[in-house]
């Protein structure tokens, strides 16, 4: 009798550790995967980095329009020939005139030019608006000539009002400045002949 009785026990016993195993393994899943989910990126920070758009349809020669990527300022300058020239007439004055030490990131190679720019809109050009010398933001300084703060023989750019640092129309660096490199250029590409997307280009995002 008691070899007969034992049995359906130790069968009973049996059943019910495995039955409250599984529960306790669903509840120690149920535990982990909020945990583990706390751990991803928020939306917003992922949109953050996310590539941005820009029309460009509005913007006249000459002038500048300012869009914000990864938190930073970047500025976008419909040069003319004009400021193209100035370009040219820069090199000798610049710091690093073909970007060979760059700030933070690399210089695209479809920019990697006299323009800085890429060769089929080398009007256009893209740069991130953070001084590489302690990361305020340059001020637009066009007007060629003489300015307060500026030389006599100033060929249009950008001036840092925080330290006096400059940058050419091509956003490099003036030497004997403060800032040690050239204004980045972010990855970007055009996604028509009046838009532009900055921090994606052929090779996927940036």
């Amino acid at each position: 009798m008691k070899n007969g009785s034992s049995e359906p026990l130790d069968e009973r016993r049996r059943r019910w550790l495995i039955a409250t195993s599984a529960v306790g393994a669903i509840g120690s899943v149920a535990a982990v995967v909020p945990f583990v989910d706390s751990f991803a990126p928020p939306a917003s920070a992922k949109a953050a980095g996310a590539p941005v758009r820009a029309d460009l349809g509005k913007l006249a020669p000459g002038s500048m329009m300012t869009i914000a990527w990864r938190g930073k300022p970047v500025f976008i300058v419909n040069r003319t020939d004009e400021m193209l020239a100035a370009v040219l007439k820069a090199n000798p004055m610049v710091a690093d005139p073909h970007t060979e030490h760059p700030f933070s990131i690399p210089l695209p190679a479809y920019c990697s030019n006299e323009y800085r720019s890429r060769p089929e809109h080398r009007n256009l050009l893209v740069v991130i608006g953070v001084c590489t010398h302690l990361g305020c933001t340059p001020l637009p300084r066009f007007q060629s000539g003489a300015q307060p703060s500026l030389p006599d023989d100033w060929p249009g750019g950008f001036l840092c009002p925080c330290h006096g640092s400059t940058y050419d129309l091509a956003g490099r660096v003036f030497k004997d400045k403060p800032a040690p490199q050239n204004l980045d250029v972010p990855r970007y590409m055009f996604a028509s002949s009046t838009s532009i997307v900055v921090g994606q280009d052929e090779k996927g995002e940036a």
